[in-house]
């Protein structure tokens, strides 16, 4: 009986072009690039002029165009974030619209910063046992849009950014061979986004409208520890060595957890995939863009051995090995663009400090709420 395999035959990355870099930071927050860039490693981040369904369509179209197959031939959209434009309908279907993938069954999966990676295991799944033949998987997220800019803890860690991969069937042995999932849900109260969700509802706050809960320490601890472990789980689970990975591409949250996962796990920094100084951390995001722009520098060839770990809030964490195919060349290209910027990274955050919706009306409502009482565990 032949095994099926679901293969990464496409891939495409959109990066909004407006940067915001520590000296911005600087400009309004109590900070300065030494301090951001040493304890994090990064120097600068991206901020989105779009919403995150064009950034995450503009991703998937260059995906398929890499992949060569057509919208309307795809069976499943999996959107892989924590940035929706609406609880309800999902964004996967905005981004069925968005592409003309009509045929195409639509799913979000939200496990903060591990959701693409979760969502890659659950279309990988879904290809393995015959539910559909190909799916379009996406990271993406738009943190710029509900970020707390008066935390100096949290502001200068995140950026904007969407990247996508297309599977395929294939009898060939490529694509995930192994997942570990996992959850230290012990730890969740260490990273939280207060002020949107069911436990915010009808108390006058506006969407965006946010304050952050997080606790470096913990995270960076249960972090390494995560990663490190369901990275060891799954070399062993399958027959992987260290020596064996070709290239490791983690989450790029901090600098300093990606040495401490890359030590644990016996991989050396050189071949370790990092973004991390230009991006920041994307989020749901990270990975996959780590991913193309490692295939776009030459840095995986063909039938190379990567392995992918990430964490997020949760706190969850997994790590996955992925088996390369032949192909490193795209097949073609999308035309698909995003529209001009018109403002900076800088004016653009400027605008969303100010506490302002599009009309001009006040959204500090959560900033008055005292939240002892009130804050969901």
């Amino acid at each position: 009986m032949t095994t099926t395999y679901a293969a990464i035959t496409g891939w495409g990355k959109c990066m909004p072009p407006a940067v915001l870099t520590n000296e911005d930071l600087s400009t309004f927050l109590d900070t300065n690039d030494e301090w951001i860039t040493s304890r994090t490693g990064m120097k600068e981040r991206r901020v989105s002029h779009v919403s995150a369904m064009d950034l995450a369509a503009t991703a998937a179209a260059r995906a398929l165009a890499c992949a060569g197959l057509d919208a309307k031939d795809v069976d499943l959209i999996v959107y892989g974030s924590t940035s929706y434009e609406e609880q309800a309908p999902n964004s996967a279907s905005g981004v069925q619209v968005l592409l003309g993938a009509a045929n195409a069954a639509a799913m979000d999966v939200n496990t903060a910063c591990t959701s693409f990676l979760y969502g890659l295991s659950s279309a990988t799944g879904m290809i393995r046992t015959g539910m559909v033949r190909n799916a379009v998987v996406i990271g993406v997220e738009l943190v710029s849009k509900y970020m707390d800019w008066s935390n100096r803890n949290v502001a200068v860690l995140f950026g904007d950014g969407a990247a996508a991969v297309v599977l395929q069937a294939t009898d060939r042995e490529e694509g995930v061979l192994g997942s570990v999932l996992g959850c230290d849900a012990d730890g969740r109260a260490a990273l939280r986004i207060r002020g949107f969700g069911c436990g915010y509802a009808n108390r006058g706050i506006m969407y965006g409208d946010t304050l952050w809960d997080f606790d470096g320490p913990q995270i960076f601890k249960r972090a390494v520890k995560g990663m490190s472990e369901a990275s060891a789980k799954v070399m062993a689970k399958c027959g992987v060595t260290a020596e064996q990975v070709d290239l490791c591409i983690p989450h790029q949250a901090n600098l300093r957890i990606i040495e401490g996962v890359a030590k644990y796990a016996g991989v050396p920094m050189e071949k370790v995939m990092l973004t991390v100084q230009r991006y920041g951390n994307m989020s749901a995001a990270t990975v996959p863009v780590a991913l193309v722009e490692a295939l776009e520098e030459g840095r995986i060839r063909s039938n190379a051995t990567l392995l992918m770990p990430a964490f997020g809030a949760g706190l969850t964490f997994c790590s996955l090995v992925v088996k390369w195919g032949e192909r490193i060349t795209p097949l073609g290209e999308s035309p698909r663009e995003l529209p001009p910027l018109t403002k900076t990274a800088l004016e653009m955050v400027n605008e969303i400090r100010a506490g302002q919706d599009p009309h001009g009306r006040s959204v500090n409502g959560l900033k008055s709420l005292v939240f002892a009482e009130s804050a969901p565990a």
